[in-house]
């Protein structure tokens, strides 16, 4: 059953003299005519969003893009870490936006918290920093997606339908200082580097199973072999990625284009 729209902006329209600041982030592009029935993200089964930043004018930008596009709901908005912690025990989401700076806390700490109260969540922080060291932890805690504010690259709605359909969704600029960033570790053969650790044409076919949303059991069905291999198969691949769950495999997978 498809939940009511809740959460209304918290600021007017935006004003003029606001647009050029991030205007250019909130592209209110309409939906393909054609959605492809497989996909998550419905019309009458909406992906359902949580928006948490400080900043009220932010979320006003992205409630408003959300709400323009039938395949994404907005179920709630906060501006502050306790806030965001009732409401993620209180609400079924399916994607978290979140800024790493809010007035009370980090990001991060949310991003941890929600990954235990609601572990299927797909999380997306939205962020004026765009070192790739803050995107590495965010990653490696479980976020799938890492926006930069002021980009000229966004639009809220497919970064959310992309991580909700196992896609990763991160701002270019900064995915391609993170790819450089990850052939210098290569190259000077460090703690994440792959070299003589690349991962197997299995463990790629098993990892492009999980990035399409396969469990074990239904991988071990399709290749032909038992859900004991294909959890061997997900730890060498854990292991070889420096991650921890199957999220952060899909994702850095995603970054160094094994996918």
């Amino acid at each position: 059953m498809s939940i009511p729209h809740t959460g209304a902006p918290d600021a007017g329209p935006l004003g003029s003299s606001e647009e050029g600041h991030i205007g250019a982030f909130a592209s209110y592009s309409n939906p393909p005519s054609i959605w492809p029935d497989f996909l998550v993200g419905q019309a009458q089964a909406p992906v359902r969003v949580l928006v948490v930043d400080d900043d009220a004018h932010m979320r006003t930008v992205i409630a408003q893009e959300l709400m323009a596009d039938p395949r994404t709901l907005l179920v709630a908005q906060a501006g502050s870490l306790r806030e965001a912690r009732r409401l993620l025990r209180q609400q079924e989401v399916d994607v978290l936006l979140v800024d790493l700076n809010l007035c009370d806390g980090s990001g991060l700490e949310l991003i941890r918290y929600a990954k235990t109260v609601r572990p299927s969540v797909e999380i997306i922080v939205i962020s004026v920093m765009d070192t790739e060291q803050e995107a590495i932890r965010a990653f490696e805690l479980g976020a799938t997606g890492y926006l930069v504010k002021n980009s000229w690259f966004g639009n809220f709605a497919q970064a959310v339908l992309q991580v909700a359909n196992g896609g990763a969704s991160i701002t270019p600029g900064l995915a391609r200082r993170l790819l450089h960033s990850f052939d210098r570790v290569r190259t000077d053969g460090g703690a994440r580097g792959m070299e003589g650790e690349k991962l197997s044409d299995r463990e790629k076919e098993v990892l492009r199973m999980v990035a399409n949303g396969y469990v074990s059991a239904e991988i071990g069905q399709r290749l032909a072999i038992s859900s004991m291999t294909v959890n061997t198969h997900i730890r060498n691949i854990y292991r070889k990625l420096h991650v921890r769950t199957r999220a952060q495999a899909v994702s850095f997978a995603s970054l160094w284009g094994l996918l």
